[in-house]
């Protein structure tokens, strides 16, 4: 899109120059309208547990945004030898998870194609002035993670049918696990900026939150949380494509220190599949903000901090 021409209106308060989550338009002085799609090929042969985790990572861009999602919209793509009942299993998926986030299925569009896919359009409202994005990090931030990295390695092994059944289950559980418990205790104490955490990693979804917030984050690679089997994957070579596009992308504007292992490294490259949230708050909100997200179903910690903006826009340690 970068080809395109960029497009100005006055009520258009984000649009695709900082790659934020989602596009938000102001619509009167109270109501702006939060816009975002998503879709992808099955990452787990169950079409029920498929279409919840597809959901789930369609919806998390309107949650990323600090608003709730109201309306959503199917996109399925499926080959002629794909059963009803598999369609049916994928389709009842992705209702029940948009049913448990509150929002409605309105409709949708389906095509033939080689391999099956789907996903979400998905709409949220919420006040113009409360809007969330991903460029308004300030320096002395700290930095929470919502939800563990790993998912994109296990997905992968996955495939090859190199996880045990406890570990598919906690991958399955995380990915399936919505952002909204995340996006309302943020919204209540009040933040700064933040991002989802999916195909682009947490590297990459940083570097668009530093870039545009032309601050610098310092991770502290110790704390981050990553589900350990994925380490132990990524230690036999078991990397998506995804983690090497998203390397060769990111190249050398992120430095790490020399205790970071090449395992480790992999983790933070790893694309997510309906992964946390990456928020940027205040230091004194810190506590605050870590005590109302003391229920989540998911591991989250603090992982870094915000700083002057450094030769490297990312510095992991």
């Amino acid at each position: 899109m970068c080809e395109l021409p960029v497009e100005r209106d006055e009520n258009l308060i984000v649009g695709i120059e900082t790659s934020d989550d989602a596009a938000v338009y102001k619509i009167n002085d109270t109501t702006a309208i939060i816009q975002t799609v998503d879709f992808f090929t099955p990452v787990v042969d169950d079409p029920y547990i498929f279409g919840q985790i597809a959901a789930a990572n369609s919806l998390s861009d309107v949650y990323a945004m600090g608003a709730d999602p109201k309306l959503a919209m199917n996109i399925v793509c499926f080959p002629k030898n794909l059963s009803q009942e598999k369609i049916k299993g994928i389709l009842k998926g992705g209702y029940d998870k948009v049913k448990e986030a509150g929002a409605l299925i309105v409709g949708g569009h389906t095509i033939e194609d080689d391999e099956p896919k789907f996903g979400l359009t998905v709409t949220g409202f919420m006040h113009p002035d409360d809007v969330v994005t991903n460029c308004n990090a300030k320096v002395g931030d700290v930095l929470i993670l919502t939800k563990p990295l790993g998912v994109g390695i296990i997905n992968t092994a996955i495939k090859a049918d190199m996880v045990d059944d406890e570990t598919y289950k906690k991958a399955i559980k995380i990915m399936m696990t919505l952002n909204k418990f995340a996006k309302d205790a943020m919204m209540k104490v009040g933040i700064h900026s933040c991002t989802d955490v999916t195909g682009f990693g947490l590297l990459g979804h940083g570097l668009e939150m530093a870039e545009g917030s032309d601050v610098t984050l310092k991770f502290n690679s110790q704390d981050i949380p990553i589900i350990k089997e994925a380490l132990s994957l990524a230690d036999m070579g078991i990397i998506p494509a995804g983690a090497y596009s998203n390397r060769c992308f990111i190249g050398t504007k992120v430095s790490f220190g020399e205790n970071v292992s090449q395992q480790l490294s992999d983790c933070l490259y790893d694309p997510q599949t309906s992964g946390g949230l990456l928020i940027s708050v205040a230091k004194e909100k810190e506590d605050v903000l870590l005590k109302a997200l003391a229920g989540s179903s998911t591991e989250y910690a603090v992982i870094g901090e915000v700083i002057q903006k450094q030769k490297h826009m990312i510095i992991v340690e």
